[in-house]
């Protein structure tokens, strides 16, 4: 057993606090343009042109089946070959909300097709709007619906932020590295980087647990 010292860690507590901060502002970046990403794409999928449908699943299946480190790589480095030059958090930012848009296509687009035709043929019998439809019949069941994958992904896209420090992002791992790097305490270092991803993802899913209660208090038919 090492003997712990977590003194000279602490010398870097404005870098650590600055290293949450960019993890918490790539996973909202990634999270709002993700599920931008995601309504577009299910609403298309469903209901959009055959080539537009074709495009979007072969986006889903290359995005998901290959590794994000490869995509942040591509558009770190590659992209600039073609004049597309970016800063780590840009490609960070665009590498995880394109990411996280190809999962959240598949979710938003499997509550969708949760909601039984005849519930929405019934609402449209009540003479309303199809717009009304849709947020008085769909939404609110298929929100139900989708809230624990959403909010499994969005935790799953809080840890993955990690990926950005191959490029040089200062989130909270890359700042791990740097500590590491000046006080050779790599086992209290990481500990404590252990913990602050642990504090967040619970924090996280308590808020998300209580305003799933609030957001979604009717209720179920068994």
């Amino acid at each position: 057993m090492p003997d712990l010292n977590f003194r000279p860690i602490w010398r870097y507590q404005d870098q650590l606090v600055e290293g949450v901060l960019t993890t918490l502002l790539l996973t909202a970046v990634a999270t709002i343009a993700g599920l931008v990403i995601g309504i577009a794409g299910a609403v298309l999928i469903r209901s959009g042109p055959k080539p537009v449908r074709w495009l979007l699943r072969i986006y889903i299946e290359i995005i998901r089946n290959t590794p994000v480190l490869v995509q942040i790589f591509i558009i770190y480095f590659v992209l600039p070959s073609f004049g597309l030059k970016m800063t780590p958090i840009q490609a960070a930012c665009v590498a995880l909300s394109i990411y996280f848009g190809a999962y959240a296509i598949e979710i938003i687009r499997s509550g969708l097709d949760s909601i039984p035709k005849s519930q929405i043929e019934a609402g449209m019998c009540l003479g309303i709007t199809r717009m009304q439809v849709l947020r008085h019949v769909i939404l609110p069941p298929a929100l139900r619906n989708i809230y624990p994958s959403v909010t499994s992904q969005f935790v799953l896209l809080l840890l993955g932020t990690s990926i950005a420090s191959q490029v040089s992002a200062d989130e909270l791992f890359h700042v791990a590295g740097f500590i590491d790097s000046r006080t050779y305490r790599s086992f209290e270092v990481y500990t404590l980087i252990c913990l602050i991803y642990f504090g967040l993802v619970i924090s996280f899913k308590l808020a998300f647990a209580a305003l799933g209660r609030l957001a979604f208090r009717w209720p179920v038919r068994r």
